[in-house]
């Protein structure tokens, strides 16, 4: 059980608010100590971080409480689909449950095009599970497991988008030392998707085996990712390392962390997904 100073901790919600949505929407009833004390059980704080996740993505406290209270889905036109699939799979993350969070991704991935899932759903949600763990919300433990979850998910899909044109591939992964390749995954998926032949090498590459790959492959490119600050170094090593060993090789790097490096040292991708492959396939195609 939790105190309100507690539970305003753990959900990310003031006292006041919180009080406030209490009263107003009935979202929660804590039961209280001989003192008259609120105190919150673990299903109270689930709802809380529920329906804050919805307001934040845009959701009415009205609708939200509504939407919470009921398990269901608010009906109309304007439903916020990524809040909803942030939370659940939050929710999910945050009491290690596998099932959940497949039950989460499945939801996720049900419609769309690949490319506008993971802009508009999936970084969305990671970015919310990222929140949750560090208001300590979601523990390690969850946080890996929805993690691969989505990894795994990417995985089948890249696989699903078959090998694309022949000829020489574009090689896709991260740096050494990074790790966070998700987006990178992404990316290759979706060039695969858009019929270039791809192959990815995934995360924490060592500088001799880009060297190594891209001589045994004969790649026409490579993309490296730096999605963090700290990899910005050892992306622009790998960077000036292929450009030295293989001049006609077309380097592009992405990420967030793209714009650290100098200026004209390789070809920068935009942050959206589906326009960082229309801008690597106008490099493929005028080269």
């Amino acid at each position: 059980m939790y105190t309100i100073k507690q539970a305003a901790q753990r959900t990310g919600i003031g006292v006041p608010l919180l009080r406030a949505w209490e009263r107003r929407y009935g979202i929660v009833t804590p039961t209280r100590t001989e003192s008259g004390y609120r105190l919150y059980d673990d299903e109270a704080i689930d709802r809380l971080r529920k329906m804050r996740f919805l307001v934040d993505g845009g959701w009415s406290p009205r609708q939200a409480a509504d939407r919470v209270l009921a398990g269901g889905t608010i009906p109309g036109p304007a439903e916020p689909a990524a809040a909803t699939t942030a939370v659940d799979l939050v929710t999910a993350a945050s009491h290690v449950d596998g099932a959940a969070i497949e039950r989460a991704l499945d939801d996720m991935f049900a419609t769309g095009s690949f490319e506008r899932i993971v802009e508009e759903r999936l970084y969305p949600a990671l970015h919310a599970l990222g929140d949750a763990w560090e208001r300590g919300e979601v523990d390690v433990a969850g946080e890996h497991a929805a993690s691969a979850a989505a990894l795994r998910r990417l995985g089948a899909a890249f696989e699903a988008a078959g090998r694309g044109a022949d000829g020489p591939p574009v090689l896709v992964g991260l740096p050494r030392g990074a790790r966070h390749e998700l987006p990178a995954l992404a990316f290759a998926t979706a060039l695969r998707r858009a019929g270039v032949r791809t192959t990815y090498l995934g995360a924490d590459v060592p500088l001799e085996s880009w060297l190594a790959a891209v001589r045994q492959t004969s790649a026409r490119c490579v993309v490296i990712g730096a999605p963090t600050p700290a990899d910005a170094a050892t992306a622009s090593e790998a960077v000036e390392a292929l450009r030295a060993a293989h001049p006609g090789l077309i380097v592009a790097v992405g990420g967030k962390a793209a714009s650290q490096l100098p200026a004209g040292l390789a070809e920068r991708l935009p942050a959206d997904l589906a326009s960082a492959v229309d801008a690597l396939g106008r490099l493929l195609q005028a080269s």
